[in-house]
C-alpha cells in the first residue's frame, strides 16, 4: 500500500473532521469520540476510549486502528495522548462479561469513559461512537456506522483502545503463558484452541463465549 503524501494526509484530516466540526458549529463545546477494542475475543477484557481531539491541532494519519500497522498505531497512540486535549481508557473485566453480557459489558466500559472525561475536568456534551447506541450518559449522542474510518476522534479513541488491549493482552501472556495470548490477543485462532485444549480455560477466558472444547 502507497503511502499518503502529507498533502493526501491534510486533506484525509479535514474529511474525517466533518462531524465533529459540524458539532462545534451546533453550539457543542466538548466532543469526544468513543469506541472499544476486544468485543469479538475469547479472553480478555473489553477496552473502551474516549477522546476529545483539540480542533486546533491536527494529527496526521488517524485512521480505523484495525486499518493501521502496529508500528503506526503505537506512533499514534503516544501522539494522541501529547496532543488531545482530554483522554480516557477503560476496561472490563472476562468475568463481568460474562455476567452481564459484552454489549452491556461494552456500554459500561463507554459510560466509564465519558465518566472519566468529566472527572478530569473535560466532561463532554457531545459524543460521536462508533456503532453503538449508548445510553446511560447526559450527552448528546451520534452513533456513526463504520465511525472509525469516518470520523477524526472516533479514529482517536479507536488507537487508544485496541493499542491498550494488545498491551494488556502481551502481559496476559507471561502470566498465562500456552495460549498464545501475545500473538492472537485472546481471538479464537487454531493456536488459542489448541492452548484451551491442552490447558484448559484460565480466569481471563470468556466462558459464555465457548462451548465445549474436544
Amino acid at each position: 500500500m502507497a503511502r499518503l503524501t502529507t498533502e493526501q494526509l491534510e486533506a484525509k484530516y479535514e474529511e474525517l473532521s466533518a462531524y465533529e466540526k459540524e458539532a462545534y458549529a451546533s453550539g457543542f463545546k466538548a466532543v469526544a469520540g468513543i469506541d472499544e477494542a476486544g468485543r469479538g475475543p475469547l479472553a480478555g477484557p473489553v477496552v473502551a476510549a474516549a477522546c476529545i481531539l483539540n480542533p486546533n491541532v491536527k494529527i496526521l494519519g488517524l485512521d480505523d486502528s484495525k486499518k493501521l500497522s502496529e508500528k503506526k498505531r503505537e506512533a499514534l497512540f503516544e501522539e494522541i495522548k501529547e496532543k488531545a486535549l482530554c483522554y480516557a481508557i477503560c476496561e472490563v473485566d472476562a468475568q463481568t462479561i460474562d455476567e452481564i453480557n459484552i454489549l452491556n459489558a461494552t456500554k459500561s466500559c463507554m459510560r466509564k469513559c465519558v465518566e472519566e472525561l468529566a472527572a478530569k475536568g473535560m466532561a463532554p456534551d457531545k459524543l460521536l461512537i462508533d456503532a453503538v447506541k449508548l445510553e446511560g450518559t447526559s450527552c448528546d449522542v451520534t452513533a456513526i456506522i463504520k465511525g472509525d474510518a469516518k470520523s477524526n476522534s472516533i479514529a482517536a479513541a479507536s488507537i487508544l483502545a485496541k493499542v491498550t488491549r494488545d498491551h494488556i493482552m502481551v502481559k496476559m501472556d507471561e502470566v498465562y503463558p500456552g495460549y498464545g495470548f501475545a500473538k492472537h490477543k485472546g481471538y479464537g485462532t487454531k493456536e488459542h484452541y489448541a492452548g484451551i485444549r491442552e490447558h484448559g480455560m484460565c480466569d481471563i477466558h470468556r466462558r459464555t463465549f465457548l462451548k465445549t472444547i474436544h
